[in-house]
């Protein structure tokens, strides 16, 4: 068993009012925490990943093939299907606080190239 806490990694700055700290990973998935301030947004994206998260603190908008919006709040968790097109924006004035899962691992995010 291997432990990761807060004191073994670094968060980064992955765009302007999103920090994310890549935490545990193993041979078929990843943890990552993400801090998202108030009116900061995650552009759209996509990615080859599974990608399933947990509110813990705040609302955030997901806006899934640019068209439909699904938001999600604290104890709400979500899917997002690999390869599907997603953006996320923090509409509110409250941080938000939450954990996604990635299968198979992201431990090569393009925000640490």
């Amino acid at each position: 068993m291997e432990r990761v806490t807060h004191d073994d990694v670094d968060t980064v700055a992955a765009i302007e009012g999103v920090h994310l700290t890549q935490m545990a990973a193993g041979e078929k998935m990843s943890v990552q925490e993400f801090v998202i301030d108030p009116g900061a947004a995650v552009e759209k994206h996509d990615h080859p990943h599974e990608q399933t998260g947990y509110i813990v603190e705040g609302t955030l908008t997901f806006v899934v093939d640019g068209e439909e919006e699904i938001v999600v709040g604290p104890g709400d968790s979500y899917v997002i299907p690999g390869e599907e097109p997603h953006a996320a924006e923090n509409r509110g004035d409250e941080t938000v606080v939450g954990v996604d899962i990635f299968s198979p691992p992201r431990t090569n995010a393009p925000w640490e190239e």
